[in-house]
């Protein structure tokens, strides 16, 4: 499907047009259109790959979504969300599903229930957390509501498009703020409040997929690597394996396929989460190392073990009759065959980021449907004299049954092979049960099927599973877990595996893996399941935000069912356990549960965190009070405050205004300054961030950092801080550079004593020069040049703000210009020395000896 129906809203009495196409061979050219999963008679609708729909009702409100077919097999698009309008602007929305039509479309919010407007002139609650110097309210909390504009779609008028082409639409968004000054610690702390929301043409964020391509045994990065979407070359990865891809607009599955142009390693065939909201998902890409080959005589049989690596018994092994060899002419080689067969075996924990694809295939049905592997092989056969490429004739597959733990899969056992353009899996035939004996072995039966190998493709044992089950995760800025501070454009990573009998915590294998981006509710992750035996499948599930591994909550020494987020009887059920459990050495990133299948007549089942596969659209607008699991970032001793609101993980807040601490919405550019402490502890460090030169902002502020110094481990009463500031450069209207104000003040009894020579040579050189008549404080019109480690002032740019902030701060941490180390080492490219006293001031002191510092501040 490479065009799929976009979400709509109209008015009642307007009309509407949804297009869908599809490619294929022979050219699909016959489509169906549903309504809530219910097929639209073509007789009275007329239509082909676009549906017109005029004089709308109420409800004709709902999902639609197309099925192209041909006699080859068929294809369903992506659902499409349609809201009808009353005249009064009230939004009718009718329910309703088919099963396997996946989620509403990410880039707008669910549709608004009858009885809301699309877009109320009212913002929505948004709530900042306000610096600690500022006085709680009477509730006793520190955060303001700021508001928010919801990202609805608005109903588009009768002079819009068809419909098919890049229309932008209509989108609720920010009409008008206001400045708002709050009391706090003596001074007046600005804030920029949204004011009144409205329809204006919807953003289109640029989205982005990053990351590195490396293998999965040495972590050697894939160097000039070609990069393929579908069967276009897009690209190639740098000297250490990075790559940005951006993803093509209506693009619902990320299909890249990475080619090793020296052949070392197996193609890897990637179907990478995206944020459909904007911004970059970072993705680290594992790659398989081809097997090194062996000789083979063409004329004679042979046999190659598939797994039998560690000392395992191999799961199957592929038979090579004689004269199978074959030319691309045909003709028959009986030479030497230089033949490679590389196996990834799914007993191998390892293995599960090199695997290839999502493991999904399209039904006859054009659902989209998923696979559990018994592993997969890639084989490259050549001459061996000129090592031209060679094809074959019929050779045999054979698979051990006693491999296959589940019993019930025996029957539903397939050969597939991989489209590298869709990512999806095609029926290569049935394996059938053959008993043989194997020379000395005993008498055991095997598995058998045949295919032909034309071309270079990767191959599967894999059973198509149905026991299918969604799981809800949700990720937070901070172990708070308020519902307010979740994060979007997380990835979220789940691998089912097949416990050991008696043994769940140990593996036998795993079988599948997906990864899920959270969007404003979390994400839902599909998973294997089983309502008879709670243990038949377990998930090991892991979170990462550009890059950073967010933590699971702990499950030892006690297990908090509130912290956790899911309440008893249920989390005994599903096991919850932390990777650390048992060993504390081990890592703190990723839990394991029993994907046990909810029980529809047990109440405490039904709300959550596994769904049914029947109710994806319950587990999607599920309220943040329903059961979930947890991920949060480890912020210690950390706080930022924006003068104009901006979640980082969600691009589409931001809001153009001269007082943005990111200016550029389509580049991320992070500044760090790094701070030593001479003193016997711990101390935090604030940069206050004003305007410097630019008319519109000089004076007022962007924003606050405060960060806590870390302690270096190598020298004695030392520690460092990595404090970010706000980069100078073009504000949001990109006219006028403004150079920032920056004032970096440690909380305690400090004073200034050295600076950076090179950096203070750097801002004699470009005047005018920031007065530092106040030893307690160090302040700059910070540096317009990225000016690097050896003036102690390290910035990244990135079109994520996150991941820029990563890179930026492990720089910082080791002085180094690479890496995201997290050692410090705080003489190593220092920009400014503070000597502290032992006993810290207190928040008061603090707050008010960072506002007479500067005379400019």
């Amino acid at each position: 499907m490479v065009l799929h129906p976009k979400a709509k809203v109209r008015v009642a009495g307007q009309e509407v047009t949804f297009c869908c196409k599809a490619s294929g061979t022979p050219v699909p050219k016959k489509y169906y259109w549903y309504h809530n999963g219910t097929l639209l008679e073509r007789k009275g609708h007329w239509y082909g790959s676009r549906l017109a729909l005029r004089g709308l009702a109420p409800e004709q409100a709902g999902t639609y979504h197309c099925k192209a077919s041909t006699e080859a097999g068929a294809v369903k698009s992506a659902p499409a969300q349609l809201t009808v309008l009353g005249e009064s602007g009230m939004g009718f929305v009718t329910t309703g599903r088919a099963v396997g039509e996946g989620s509403p479309n990410p880039l707008v919010s669910p549709s608004p229930a009858q009885g809301q407007q699309s877009c109320k002139p009212e913002p929505e609650p948004s709530l900042v957390e306000l610096p600690g110097e500022c006085p709680q309210d009477a509730a006793g909390s520190r955060y303001y509501n700021v508001g928010r504009c919801p990202p609805a779609p608005c109903a588009g008028g009768t002079a819009e498009r068809s419909g098919c082409g890049a229309d932008a639409g209509r989108c609720c968004g920010v009409q008008r703020m206001e400045m708002r000054e709050i009391p706090c610690a003596g001074s007046l702390l600005p804030v920029k409040v949204v004011a009144e929301c409205g329809c204006g043409p919807c953003a289109q964020p640029r989205v982005l997929v990053q990351g590195r391509v490396t293998a999965a045994d040495t972590g050697e990065p894939l160097r000039f690597g070609q990069i393929f979407l579908g069967g276009r070359k897009v690209g190639f990865t740098g000297y250490k394996g990075s790559f940005t891809i951006e993803v093509p607009p209506d693009t619902q599955r990320l299909v890249v396929r990475f080619v090793d142009r020296q052949q070392r390693f197996v193609d890897a065939v990637k179907v990478l989460p995206f944020n459909r909201r904007g911004g970059a998902v970072y993705q680290e890409v594992k790659m398989l190392r081809k097997k090194e080959p062996v000789d083979l005589d063409g004329s004679r049989s042979n046999a190659i073990p598939l797994g039998e690596e560690n000392g395992r018994e191999p799961v199957g092994e592929l038979i090579l009759p004689a004269g199978v060899f074959l030319r691309p002419s045909g003709e028959v080689f009986t030479g030497t065959v230089k033949a490679s067969v590389t196996f990834l075996d799914p007993r191998d924990m390892a293995t599960a980021g090199a695997a290839s694809s999502d493991l999904s295939f399209t039904d006859a049905e054009g659902e989209i449907v998923p696979l559990r592997t018994y592993g997969m092989f890639a084989v490259d056969f050549r001459d061996g004299e000129s090592g031209a490429a060679l094809q074959t004739g019929p050779v045999e597959v054979r698979m051990d049954t006693g491999q296959v733990g589940m019993p019930e899969h025996l029957q539903k056992m397939k050969l597939w092979s991989l489209n590298p353009k869709t990512g999806l899996w095609e029926e290569e035939g049935v394996l059938r049960p053959v008993e043989a004996s194997r020379g000395k072995r005993e008498e055991r039966t095997f598995l058998v099927g045949n295919l032909e190998i034309r071309e270079r493709r990767l191959f599967n044992l894999d059973v198509p599973e149905d026991r299918r089950c969604f799981v809800k995760v949700r990720a937070y800025s901070n172990e708070k877990f308020n519902p307010y501070e979740q994060l979007e454009g997380v990835v979220i990573s789940l691998i089912n595996l097949e416990p050991q009998p008696g043994y769940p915590a140990n593996p036998r294998a795993w079988g599948r893996f997906d990864s899920v981006v959270t969007g404003p509710n979390g994400a839902c992750l599909p998973a294997f399941c089983d309502a008879q035996r709670p243990d038949a499948y377990s998930a090991y599930v892991t979170a990462t935000l550009g890059g950073e591994e967010l933590e699971a909550v702990a499950s030892s020494p006690k297990l908090n069912p509130n912290a956790v987020g899911v309440s008893q009887p249920y989390l005994g059920k599903l096991g919850y356990r932390r990777l650390d459990h048992d060993d504390p050495d081990l890592k703190k990133t990723a839990f394991q549960i029993n994907v046990a299948k909810p029980d529809p007549n047990n109440v405490d089942e039904t709300n959550g965190p596994v769904y049914p596969y029947r109710s994806l659209e319950e587990c999607e607008e599920a309220p943040v009070s329903a059961n979930h699991l947890r991920f949060y970032r480890v912020e210690v001793d950390k706080y930022e405050y924006n003068v104009v609101p901006f979640k980082e993980s969600d691009v589409t807040s931001w809001t153009g205004d001269y007082l943005s601490w990111w200016p550029n919405p389509q580049e991320f550019r992070a500044c760090f300054i790094k701070v030593q402490i001479e003193g016997p502890q711990e101390y935090m460090v604030r940069s206050r961030n004003v305007g410097g030169s630019h008319p519109r902002t000089r004076g007022q502020l962007y924003g606050l950092r405060d960060t806590r110094s870390v302690r270096d481990m190598l020298l004695e009463n030392t520690s460092g801080a990595c404090v970010e500031f706000k980069c100078s450069g073009m504000l949001f209207d990109q006219s006028l550079v403004d150079r920032t104000l920056v004032s970096i003040v440690p909380q305690g009894s400090c004073h200034r004593t050295a600076v950076n020579s090179l950096l203070r040579d750097y801002l004699s050189r470009h005047p005018p020069t920031a007065d530092n008549n106040h030893t307690a404080a160090f302040t700059m019109l910070a540096p317009v040049d990225p000016l690097g480690h050896n003036y102690g002032i390290y910035t990244v740019t990135d079109q994520n703000p996150r991941l820029a902030k990563e890179i930026a701060i492990g720089r910082c941490f080791d002085g180094t210009s690479d890496g995201f180390s997290r050692e410090m080492k705080a003489d190593a490219g220092t920009a400014v020395t503070f000597t502290c006293q032992e006993r810290p001031a207190g928040r008061e002191s603090f707050f008010q000896r960072l506002l007479t510092a500067p005379a400019e501040a």
